[in-house]
């Protein structure tokens, strides 16, 4: 779990093979249900832990398999969701990280 001491998901240690974004939501509890529903589907895909603020789970490439670690924060007295997606190997991701996180709140908007 990537959290910080403010309750929020850690920034990015190394901003080549990771991104966080942050954005404000009108139905809290519904985002972060949608966003868990679409994460859960993506291929190749792992739940590791769920609680009723917080989702990480495991996404692995194609090909070599590598880990990248995404995880899902809801912070409902803000109207805020946190999603963020790091490589667990290696120092650039070649853009997979931000098209994911991008993928997700695209497809949530489309909802």
């Amino acid at each position: 779990m990537a959290f910080s001491r403010e309750g929020r998901l850690s920034e990015c240690a190394v901003d080549t093979n990771c991104v966080l974004v942050e954005r404000e939501v009108n139905e809290v509890k519904k985002s972060y249900e949608d966003l868990l529903g679409i994460g859960s589907q993506l291929p190749r895909t792992k739940v590791l832990e769920q609680t009723n603020n917080y989702w990480h789970a495991v996404v692995r490439s194609l090909v070599f398999r590598f880990p990248d670690d995404l995880e899902i924060l809801q912070i409902p007295n803000e109207k805020v969701i946190q999603v963020r997606s790091a490589s667990r190997v290696g120092v650039s991701d070649l853009g997979v990280n931000k098209k994911r996180v991008d993928s997700l709140f695209s497809r949530l908007t489309k909802d």
